[in-house]
């Protein structure tokens, strides 16, 4: 087994997430690297990211700029996605079709973006993976600032996952 493999097998799962999150931003979308995602948790039934609030996600009042609560909130319901494909033995292509957001308060500490439909994900791609065509799933995302307002939401957003079945080539 090689040094890389051990390694990776004795990190906590949430630190082998946020670098796989995190390789992908940097290899594929920049601007998920460029806000610095962690993966608090990620389980059969939640998955929460955390954007820290630091200069490059930060507007000119001093709170979350909306397009990194985007990118937080694309990450939640996409990494749970995206984990499940990978740990299936099908391939898929997975984007979001549309974006409806709620901004309710000012996000002024990190923020945590919490999707709780990870069965329904799991479902979903199952039956994605039974189909050649896309199929599309609305997905609840809240975002919170632990720190300063609890568990209150500061923004709540509904994103479609539109999965398809990739043709063997």
């Amino acid at each position: 087994m090689s040094l890389v493999k051990k390694i990776y097998q004795i990190l906590p799962a949430s630190i082998r997430d946020t670098f796989l999150l995190r390789f992908f931003g940097f290899t594929k979308v920049p601007l998920i690297f460029w806000v610095r995602p962690v993966i608090k948790e990620l389980s059969d039934k939640r998955c929460i990211i955390k954007i820290p609030l630091i200069r490059r996600t930060k507007n000119h009042l001093g709170s979350m700029y909306f397009g990194a609560l985007a990118i937080g909130a694309d990450c939640a319901g996409g990494f749970a996605a995206m984990k499940i494909i990978l740990e299936s033995s099908e391939k898929a292509s997975l984007v979001f079709k549309d974006l409806h957001a709620d901004f309710l308060k000012r996000p002024e500490s990190d923020t945590y973006f919490t999707c709780e439909q990870v069965p329904e994900i799991k479902e979903f791609a199952e039956k994605v993976f039974c189909s050649n065509e896309r199929h599309d799933m609305p997905l609840k995302i809240v975002a919170t600032c632990p720190d300063k307002f609890g568990n209150d939401p500061v923004a709540t957003f509904t994103l479609t996952l539109s999965l398809k079945k990739k043709r063997d080539q």
